[in-house]
């Protein structure tokens, strides 16, 4: 991990400078578009069924640097057929230094899938308009929310596992 100085230069990011939360790369891993009864789906004149399935994954890649990738698939079927299928990973490598790790739970279940969103709205609403159909736009998502429910889960199964406790898997 590292911050630019005033001079431009680069200057490595430890825990004696104080906690730090930094976003170090932001990429697509995985992306596909699927629309199986294209062009005769374009006729159909019925109302169409979305169907939204999200996930988060994340890996510790060293001491200090996790990467998280948010998971959206988008199903779209008109009556018994399908319209389209867009799914999108999109990750990013952040790296979380001096903090406690409750701090990175939560900045890893919160902070870094909100950071991640608006790529993946961008993207999803580009695949589909690509596909040949209209805009489709994600609504907002509480991801505040979504922590909290995990956490509520996670009380009621007696796990003390986090997000944070995985071990490294590579260099970051």
């Amino acid at each position: 991990m590292s911050e630019e100085n005033t001079n431009g230069a680069v200057a490595p990011v430890d825990a004696a400078n104080g906690p730090a939360f930094t976003v170090e790369k932001i990429y697509v891993k995985d992306v596909s578009f699927e629309s199986p009864n294209a062009p005769s789906i374009f006729n159909d004149q019925v109302q169409p069924e979305l169907q939204l399935n999200l996930n988060q994954q994340v890996q510790r890649l060293g001491e200090n640097a996790f990467e998280v990738v948010l998971a959206v698939t988008l199903t779209c079927k008109a009556e018994d057929r399908t319209a389209y299928v867009a799914e999108v990973k999109q990750a990013g490598v952040f790296g979380l230094v001096g903090l406690d790790p409750q701090s990175i739970d939560v900045l890893l279940g919160t902070q870094c899938p909100n950071i991640l969103f608006p790529y993946v709205r961008s993207l999803v609403s580009d695949l589909i308009q690509a596909g040949g159909f209209p805009p489709f736009f994600l609504q907002p998502i509480n991801f505040e929310g979504l922590y909290a429910e995990t956490l509520r889960q996670r009380q009621e199964q007696g796990e003390a596992s986090s997000l944070a406790n995985s071990e490294p898997v590579g260099n970051a």
